[in-house]
C-alpha cells in the first residue's frame, strides 16, 4: 500500500546567528555558506519526508536578493514542494531578521532536487505527497513547468544540435572577440 504524508510532516525550520567567521571581506555572509545552510536543510527536509538517507541531484537557479549581514539572524525553511517515485523537489526559503530592529528581509529562495537512497546508494521509492490547500497544488505545478523548462534548456544546447552561423548575429551585442 502507498504511502502518502503532507509537506507539513516533513517541513524542517532552523536559524542561525551570523558570525563574523561566515563573513567574507566586504563585511557580507558568503554566498557559499549560506548555500551550504539550505542544502543541509534540504537534505533533512527530503529525509524526513522519505524516512531515508537523501542526496542533491541539483539546484535550481539561486538569486541572491539581499546581502545578509554579521549579527543577523537568519532562518530557512524547507518543505517539499514535488515528489516522483525516488526524487523529490525542497523548496528553501532563507530570511534575515535584525535582532535589533525585528525588520525580516527575504534573502533568496531555490529549489533542491534530492534523490532517496538506500545503503547500497541504489535509489528508493518514497512516499506521495498530499496535496493540502491551494498554496501546495501551486507549488507542485510550479515545480512541474521548472522541470519542463530545464528539460526544453537542456535540449536546446545540445552540442549535436548547435548551429554557431545561427547565434554569432546575438553574440555581436556583448563584449566578446571571436578567435576561430
Amino acid at each position: 500500500m502507498k504511502k502518502y504524508k503532507t509537506n507539513t510532516e516533513s517541513r524542517v525550520i532552523i536559524s542561525e546567528l551570523m558570525l563574523p567567521s561566515h563573513s567574507n571581506f566586504s563585511g557580507k555572509i558568503h554566498g557559499g555558506y549560506i548555500l551550504s545552510l539550505m542544502d543541509q536543510i534540504a537534505f533533512a527536509c527530503a529525509s524526513k519526508h522519505s524516512e531515508t538517507y537523501c542526496v542533491t541531484a541539483s539546484v535550481d537557479k539561486v538569486d541572491f536578493l539581499k546581502p545578509i549581514e554579521v549579527g543577523e539572524l537568519v532562518t530557512l525553511k524547507a518543505s517539499v514542494n514535488h515528489v516522483g517515485n525516488t526524487s523529490m523537489v525542497v523548496g528553501v526559503r532563507v530570511e534575515a531578521e535584525n535582532i535589533q530592529t525585528g525588520k525580516v528581509k527575504h534573502c533568496n529562495s531555490s529549489y533542491f532536487t534530492m534523490v532517496a537512497k538506500n545503503d547500497k546508494g541504489k535509489s528508493v521509492s518514497i512516499p506521495g505527497l498530499i496535496l493540502e490547500n491551494k498554496t501546495a497544488i501551486r507549488r507542485f505545478v510550479r515545480s512541474i513547468i521548472r522541470k519542463e523548462d530545464s528539460v526544453t534548456r537542456r535540449n536546446r544546447f545540445k552540442d549535436s544540435e548547435f548551429e554557431l552561423e545561427s547565434h554569432l548575429e546575438i553574440l555581436e551585442q556583448y563584449n566578446v572577440k571571436i578567435n576561430l
